[in-house]
């Protein structure tokens, strides 16, 4: 069907200053290609989307049968079910020793819509957000959204994508807000430990005003031990929004159930924002939620160990490929190599009729996907040029095939 793209522009050109500002979700663009060309009978091992590839366990989905059969179709309240709340607030102060009553937690349509409605809630127009980079796509657009402006902090591959101290201090100016920091890492795995969060809280409580939003979505898939909170520190619960959720830990992505852990005041406003476009998440999700909170984590640790042992396996096959440079992640499911060496080099195609030139890490992902058939996402939507994320959220045997193709097309690059 042909679609005349004067007319597609000058729809798009109505919409709204708001959208305008926007950019489309990378990861969620390259998904969607990957998928067009699995539709047209190719064999692609999707390492684009960060979802794990277990399903949710099974004494979870029973506990949404039984909610389905008792009948919790009607709405629920705007935060949440009472139940749902409490077992968020045991489960904070069990594992995180972190003190919340239910009154200062808000159960949203998933962690992303948590981490929208802290921004929506407490940023105005013109206040500034700082984002350390690598940062997951969504975070500045966001900030956008709400009419604030990011602040992007280069964390370095060097820096093991940590942002110091230092770098925060001298970010911060009296158009400050908030800092987003996301502990275990969505693009790069990595882990900020006890010290490097106190040093940042001491920043943060020298700057009235200043608030944290903590996303801790990775929590459980840590592999150098407890999961540290920067609520933890005196003074921080005041400053700290935590968000969390079902997804990652309980391999519930679908279910769409996340939350924050916040003072009072501002989960009354985000309640009343949440109240206005979505109201309260889906029913039988939050009883399935409530399940796994409550009952044994053995299904956590059992995902965790399996996520552990494909990052070491990845973490071995991308350091043989020549021209990758590869850190260790220290939590969540990805890898964040380090491929700028590649940028200038070019290949011709099978015919040797035209040849491409990777010029960038957006050029990279998309060479992959077409020659090694294997889908990533350029760094550049993660606010790092130099490198590419890879999910291994998969089999070990797609790893080994993935890593295998990649090496192989990395190999036909010459400059």
């Amino acid at each position: 069907m042909h679609v005349d793209l004067n007319i597609t522009h000058f729809f798009m050109a109505q919409l709204s200053n708001r959208l305008q500002r926007l950019a489309p979700s990378a990861t969620l663009a390259m998904s969607q290609k990957s998928s067009e060309m699995k539709a047209q009978g190719i064999d692609v091992i999707n390492m684009s989307v960060g979802e794990p590839d277990f399903n949710t366990p099974e004494h979870i989905k029973k506990a949404a049968q039984q909610a389905i059969d008792e009948n919790y179709s009607r709405y629920s309240p705007v935060p949440g079910y009472p139940e749902l709340r409490q077992a968020i607030a045991n489960k904070l102060e069990q594992e995180n020793h972190l003190h919340y009553l239910p009154s200062e937690i808000l159960v949203s349509n998933g962690a992303k819509q948590s981490v929208c409605n802290t921004v929506m809630a407490l940023v105005n127009p013109g206040e500034e957000v700082i984002i350390p980079a690598p940062y997951w796509v969504s975070y500045p657009q966001m900030v956008k959204l709400a009419g604030g402006e990011p602040v992007i902090v280069e964390a370095t591959f060097e820096q093991n994508f940590k942002m110091t101290p230092e770098q925060l201090e001298a970010a911060i100016t009296p158009k400050t807000r908030m800092l987003i920091l996301c502990s275990p890492s969505n693009p790069t795995g990595a882990v900020y430990n006890k010290e490097e969060l106190r040093a940042l809280a001491n920043i943060i409580l020298k700057h009235e005003d200043l608030f944290v939003l903590a996303d801790e979505i990775y929590e459980h898939i840590n592999y150098v031990g407890h999961h540290e909170s920067i609520a933890q520190f005196p003074g921080m619960k005041e400053r700290a929004i935590i968000v969390n959720g079902v997804s990652k830990a309980y391999a519930m992505t679908g279910w769409r159930i996340g939350y924050i852990a916040a003072p009072e005041w501002i989960v009354k406003g985000c309640n009343k924002l949440q109240g206005q476009y979505t109201s309260g998440p889906c029913s039988v999700s939050q009883k399935a939620a409530e399940f796994a909170y409550t009952q044994s984590q053995d299904c956590v640790e059992q995902m965790r160990q399996a996520f552990e042992r494909r990052r070491d396996l990845i973490v071995e096959l991308a350091r043989q490929i020549p021209g990758l440079e590869v850190n260790k992640p220290e939590g969540a499911f990805y890898l964040f190599p380090k491929c700028s060496s590649f940028y200038g080099s070019s290949v011709c195609s099978r015919d040797a009729s035209a040849s491409r030139t990777i010029n960038n890490s957006t050029d990279l992902a998309m060479y992959l996907l077409e020659e090694a058939h294997v889908a990533t996402v350029g760094g550049d939507a993660f606010g790092d040029p130099d490198c590419f994320r890879m999910s291994y959220a998969t089999s070990d045997e797609n790893i080994r095939k993935a890593m295998q193709r990649i090496g192989e097309a990395l190999a036909k690059l010459k400059k």
